[in-house]
């Protein structure tokens, strides 16, 4: 499966709400609980006033994946300082662990590096395992857990912050 990751444009924003609407309506792995329409992708995701970088992975050109990196303040006060962002990704069920995740963040490590963070931020719905083994397999570590945070249904679950050293990638990358 050959995967091309590009930058998002407008063109895509009705496949990539057909990558996250089946997987907010499954309703288990991400917080997120609106469904997306072209209008609410683009200005809350593509077009962000704080967003520094939104890409999809293709195969075939179809879009099977994204990821938004956005201009983030430290999570809290026990967080280190410096310029923070914060990450979501997102896979179509059917494609996960076939490596569209691992070349996402490939992309999205040079747009940090290029934006001069330090730290990236992904929270992650503790039972989501799938998506906390994502992260850690990209190098994040857990720095924080956040209790009983409320969904739209009003259940309860913790949420797990993880945060990625940006110096290590740039030390990678020289």
């Amino acid at each position: 499966m050959k995967v091309i990751v590009r930058p998002a444009v407008q063109q895509d924003t009705e496949a990539m709400c057909q990558v996250i609407n089946p997987l907010i309506e499954a309703g288990n792995s991400t917080a997120r609980s609106t469904m997306f329409d072209s209008s609410r992708m683009w200005h809350n995701v593509i077009a962000t006033p704080l967003g520094l970088s939104c890409c999809v992975a293709t195969v075939g050109h179809k879009v099977l994946g994204f990821q938004s990196l956005d201009l983030a303040t430290p999570p809290d006060a026990h967080s280190p300082a410096g310029r923070w962002g914060s990450i979501a990704s997102f896979v179509s069920a059917g494609a996960q662990g076939h490596g569209l995740g691992r070349a996402l963040f490939d992309h999205t490590k040079f747009q940090a590096i290029a934006a001069r963070l330090d730290f990236i931020d992904a929270t992650i719905r503790a039972d989501n395992v799938a998506g906390l083994r994502y992260y850690t397999g990209l190098g994040f570590v857990d720095y924080n857990r956040v209790p009983n945070k409320p969904l739209a249904d009003g259940r309860k679950i913790d949420r797990i912050q993880k945060r990625f050293d940006v110096s290590l990638a740039r030390a990678a990358f020289g």
